[in-house]
């Protein structure tokens, strides 16, 4: 009888912490997955493929109710820590300093891109059911996965934006290419990952974790700068903390050379992908998925109208600067940064000026992504009270 009742405490505790442990190493089977199916959308040429196979996955799965808990809290704070780290190693100094000379007609651009995005943001919640907040981090041009990441710590439905967002990149990313070689380019844009059989496209091309040849060293950089940065937002009150506090801290550790050799590459960018796809898609319900659907033609005629403003500015640009059209429309074309600077690469296009100027933008974007929310709520609250009075 003591045995037993000795006994019966332990067996229960482990009965407890088998049913505690079974959510996370059931999100942890559904990361794997992801990331090879990830590993193969690349391979076939999809844009962003680890972050939009984790969404179509998580979406998937919670329809299909595999997945009844929340994606784990921390996981996600961790994602959004490296993500910002990620954004904030964009702006790179070399880049910046080539293209001096054209630093003001690119800022310029950026200016009134960003504008006449928050314009069709203004008019979308009037033709649908959208909220501004929604309708802003939506319509914003680049940094697709930090707007995503940091949505509902601006009281945003991440479900609309990623939906929203990916269309656009879906867009861009599917359109550059054929603009570009319609163009006549002298090079041939081809994808490299094709080169490679199916099988062995799904293993990771190396097992690299940071872009520096001291992996340790580096990891432990990034560590510091997700932890510090995280601190730093919390302390200075940024809104999505965890993503914008990293954020800054790289920036600023880029631009005075006090950090390098941190920027997160190979397996572990595409599993901080895989980790925020996963969260946003899991919060897709049907209903969720009627009301996005409702939205389909308004968002692309949105998404349509920004691609082709977009491409009259970098005409404008082309004239003013005296590059190529195909460098202006690569600089300026509204999202997929990824998907941006593999076409420019492949087609031998000014990877410097295009770096430069998608970064900018994206920077630029995330940071003022708060104040334009607050800003564009609180125009159409009065617009409101106008049309009742």
């Amino acid at each position: 009888m003591p045995f037993s009742t000795t006994l019966l405490p332990s067996v229960r505790s482990s009965a407890y912490r088998r049913a505690a442990a079974s959510p996370a190493v059931r999100w942890l089977l559904l990361a794997t997955v992801c990331y090879f199916l990830g590993n193969a959308a690349r391979w076939a040429g999809v844009p962003a493929a680890h972050l939009l196979t984790a969404l179509v996955v998580g979406v998937l799965a919670s329809l299909s109710g595999a997945t009844r808990s929340r994606f784990p809290i921390r996981a996600n704070r961790s994602a959004q820590a490296v993500v910002g780290v990620l954004m904030g190693s964009y702006l790179d100094p070399a880049a910046v300093r080539s293209v001096i000379g054209s630093v003001g007609p690119l800022a310029g651009v950026t200016l009134v891109t960003v504008v006449l995005c928050l314009g069709v943001a203004l008019v979308l919640p009037r033709l649908t059911r959208m909220s501004h907040g929604d309708a802003v981090l939506g319509m914003v041009p680049g940094g697709s996965a930090a707007i995503i990441a940091c949505a509902d710590d601006l009281d945003a439905d991440s479900r609309v934006v990623a939906f929203m967002q990916y269309l656009r990149v879906a867009m861009v990313a599917a359109s550059a290419p054929v603009v570009v070689l319609a163009l006549h380019t002298t090079a041939h844009a081809g994808n490299p990952a094709h080169a490679r059989p199916l099988e062995s496209a799904l293993l990771p091309d190396s097992l690299v974790l940071v872009n520096s040849p001291h992996v340790l060293g580096g990891l432990l950089v990034l560590a510091a700068l997700c932890v510090l940065g995280s601190s730093v937002g919390r302390r200075l009150r940024l809104p999505a903390p965890m993503l914008l506090g990293p954020m800054l801290l790289t920036a600023v550790g880029v631009f005075t050379g006090a950090a390098h050799g941190f920027q997160p590459v190979g397996p572990l960018q595409d599993a901080v992908f895989v980790a925020i796809g996963l969260e946003v898609g899991s919060r897709f319900t049907r209903p969720t998925l009627r009301h996005v659907g409702r939205m389909l033609p308004h968002v692309l005629a949105a998404a349509l109208a920004v691609c082709l403003i977009c491409a009259a500015l970098a005409g404008a640009l082309a004239a003013a600067v005296g590059i190529s059209f195909n460098d202006a429309y690569l600089a300026t074309t509204p999202g997929g940064i990824n998907a941006v600077l593999a076409t420019a690469a492949s087609v031998h296009s000014d990877v410097a000026l295009i770096s430069t100027s998608q970064s900018l933008r994206l920077f630029l974007v995330v940071m003022l992504s708060p104040l334009l929310i607050r800003w564009v709520t609180r125009y159409g609250t009065r617009s409101v009270r106008r049309h009742a009075a």
